[in-house]
């Protein structure tokens, strides 16, 4: 647990070749420039010529004041272990834009996290095709935008103009809407969704129905990042609830809203905790994370 102060709370990011020493390296970089590591998470896919993952928090008193120092004296590591990395902070929290339709039990179980202190992010504003949540957002003293997507391209230039200040991540949390290509492709942050059904079985809309038809004896919900490829982004978490013949389409419904809203909401800490890497996996010519919990 990173149990110092998060305002002086880093987290290094880093995949490469897997190759000994890599480590040792990142240690030594740590210790000399002072500073006290406090969570390490590390994964290699084969250490025969795979690749390498790891994830290390670190303490540094005046971290911000540090930063420009520490990443110019990263980069030569970087460079002799071809690694990919990132230097992220603990604090500020990210920013998130969060958006819905009707249902409101995804939203709420963020929203209440966050005041629990369970979420390290900031809920900044309600993004809704439709009207039903504004007073829901306005109870938790949150920004509510209500655009009808009755024209979707002006609908999305809408949305694309509020996220692109200081949004750090969108969490589609029930919304019940396709995303464009375009809108992917100009969207400058990443996009978590929240899919009922226990991904890749039951692909797009009425899953539950789907599951209902086939017999299912397990129902679940699957959080994951958004691509162009509809509900085929790199999974974030999964889980399933067990169901049998007693149960109905609305009963199906009724036991995915709790996976639903559990699920989401364990994938969005993931993320904004930095524990979350998506990497290109050759065996299978897909994107994948490695999720350091």
């Amino acid at each position: 647990m990173e149990t110092k102060s998060l305002h002086d709370i880093g987290r290094l990011l880093i995949a490469c070749p897997d190759r000994p020493g890599i480590v040792a390296a990142i240690s030594q970089f740590l210790f000399t420039h002072h500073c006290n590591i406090t969570e390490s998470s590390q994964h290699s896919t084969n250490p025969s010529g795979g690749a390498f993952f790891i994830r290390m928090a670190f303490h540094l008193p005046d971290l911000k004041l540090h930063e420009s120092t520490l990443r110019a004296a990263f980069q030569p590591i970087a460079k002799r272990f071809r690694m990919k990395w990132r230097l992220a902070h603990a604090v500020p929290f990210k920013r998130l834009a969060v958006f819905v339709s009707k249902a409101d039990h995804a939203l709420l179980e963020l929203l209440m996290r966050v005041r629990a202190g369970d979420l390290q992010a900031e809920i900044a504003m309600v993004v809704s095709n439709h009207p039903d949540l504004a007073d829901t957002a306005a109870t938790w003293g949150i920004a509510f935008h209500h655009i009808s997507v009755a024209d979707k391209p002006s609908a999305e230039r809408k949305q694309l103009a509020l996220v692109r200040e200081g949004i750090d991540t969108i969490v589609l949390a029930r919304y019940m809407q396709i995303l464009s290509p375009t809108f992917l492709s100009r969207c400058p942050c990443p996009v978590i969704n929240i899919h009922h059904s226990f991904l890749p079985a039951f692909v797009g809309a009425n899953p539950y129905a789907q599951a209902y038809a086939r017999g299912v004896k397990l129902t679940g919900a699957t959080a994951h990042y958004v691509t162009a490829d509809l509900d085929a982004g790199p999974i974030i978490v999964q889980d399933v609830q067990p169901v049998d013949h007693r149960h109905n389409i609305e009963s199906l419904k009724q036991t995915g809203r709790y996976i639903e809203r559990v699920v989401l909401a364990q994938a969005v800490a993931l993320h904004v905790e930095d524990r979350v890497l998506v990497y290109d996996d050759p065996e299978s010519a897909s994107h994948r994370t490695i999720v350091f919990k």
